[in-house]
């Protein structure tokens, strides 16, 4: 979250870029709750101060009744103290609760509305085919990828079996990417598939509630996480780290899961949109001055991953209107998915700034330095597994029916072409 003084400071601000990001924050209310506190916060001093007073005149009482006439004043000055506590603390609690809900502020480069600004373009170009090409869903059918029908029937729709070569790619584009971030100097991970809910609040997440798309454990305080970012952000919670540790650089794979609340039309078929998938991210901690170029050595990387995949692609800069609460800056890699025959999000990575930090209270230290510093954190997908799958398949379908291995995968998949 933003810096409760900061945001009372700059008020029109943080109203204009909320209302860029078509938010709606009582930003008024936290400044009305600001002068309450510091207004609180002088009542309960002068409370004390008295209370201090009192004990400290009452070893010098001349007798037993004096000695309990200050007793019980002191008494009732703590008891007046503890009532304005009470105050203060729903005071604080009201703000916090507030300020959770502005969202971080914007970069000045971020396209403002809804409309995304191309920055790229893959190396690979899109294919003009002389065949109708088959869809995910299709192609998956043709070749038993993937079985939709047993998802549903064990698990609901919106659950699949990976089949066949569909389980070797699976892996395969999880081998490839790992080896590609451990080139990139990451420490590879697995994560847990459940974090508390404290921390899926700190990144940013709602775990309960009507717009959540989490899935909750009842009767405990455990969520289902719907990225390894939300484990990875919840590593060095209340941790203090040192500047000579910075970067920090960590990969994780996990399940994903989300309820996908609302999903459906055509570019929810098939693994587009589903409730459970298999990703390795990235998440990065880096000094405040250094996170904006660690968020283009990100984006780097995940244009890497899918340029060696032979996948088309762009990347766009996500306008405000659909950037999450936490991301300052945003980009989206689309790749070209010949059976929507449009672009459709693959990956994505965010510079959030010291926004999760603040609300996790992950702090760094300079030796020589007065006091510590907030990090700033970024995330970005090196591969989503379901996604990725698609543009695969899609993109290097042949004529004939078979699809081409590309070659990155093909010493995990085995073979050069699926169906022949």
């Amino acid at each position: 979250m933003l810096d409760r003084k900061w945001v009372v400071a700059n008020v029109e601000i943080v109203k204009q870029n909320n209302q860029n990001r078509g938010v709606k924050a009582d930003v008024d209310r936290v400044v009305e709750l600001e002068e309450q506190r510091k207004q609180t916060q002088i009542e309960l001093d002068q409370l004390n101060c008295q209370a201090n007073e009192v004990a400290k005149t009452i070893g010098k009482a001349k007798d037993s009744t004096e000695r309990d006439a200050r007793k019980e004043e002191g008494r009732a000055l703590r008891a007046q103290a503890d009532e304005v506590q009470k105050r203060m603390d729903e005071i604080n609690a009201e703000q916090d609760r507030l300020l959770r809900e502005i969202p971080n502020l914007t970069h000045p480069s971020a396209p403002i509305g809804m409309e995304p600004t191309e920055v790229a373009f893959g190396k690979t170009p899109i294919r003009k085919l002389d065949f109708k090409p088959l869809d995910h869903v299709e192609l998956a059918a043709k070749h038993d990828l993937i079985d939709f029908d047993s998802g549903a029937k064990t698990s609901g729709h919106g659950f699949y079996f990976l089949k066949n070569e569909g389980v070797l790619l699976e892996l395969a584009l999880q081998r490839y990417a790992l080896g590609i971030l451990m080139d990139e100097g990451f420490t590879l991970t697995t994560t847990p598939d459940l974090a508390r809910n404290e921390i899926l609040q700190g990144i940013g997440f709602i775990p309960r509630g009507p717009e959540t798309q989490i899935y909750s454990i009842d009767n405990t305080d455990l969520s289902l996480v719907a990225t390894a970012e939300i484990t990875l952000g919840g590593m060095f919670s209340s941790q203090t780290i040192d500047i000579g540790q910075l970067p920090i650089k960590i990969c994780g794979i996990s399940h994903c899961f989300r309820t996908e609340a609302g999903a459906h039309g055509r570019e929810s078929r098939g693994i587009y949109r589903v409730h459970q998938f298999t990703k390795v991210e990235m998440f990065a901690y880096t000094k405040p001055e250094e996170s904006e170029a660690m968020l283009e050595n990100l984006r780097r990387i995940e244009c890497r991953i899918f340029d060696g995949l032979e996948v088309p692609y762009r990347v766009i800069d996500t306008p405000t209107g659909d950037l999450g609460g936490p991301a300052y800056r945003k980009y989206d890699l689309e790749a070209w998915m010949p059976g929507r025959d449009k672009y459709g999000e693959v990956t994505s990575t965010s510079n959030c700034t010291d926004y999760q930090a603040r609300r996790l209270d992950i702090r760094f230290r300079t030796p020589g330095e007065k006091g510590t510093q907030y990090v700033h954190t970024l995330n970005g997908t090196a591969v989503a597994i379901s996604r990725a799958l698609i543009a695969v398949l899609e993109n290097h379908q042949q004529a004939d029916g078979t699809i081409r291995v590309p070659d990155v995968l093909q010493k995990w998949v085995g073979k050069e072409l699926i169906g022949k």
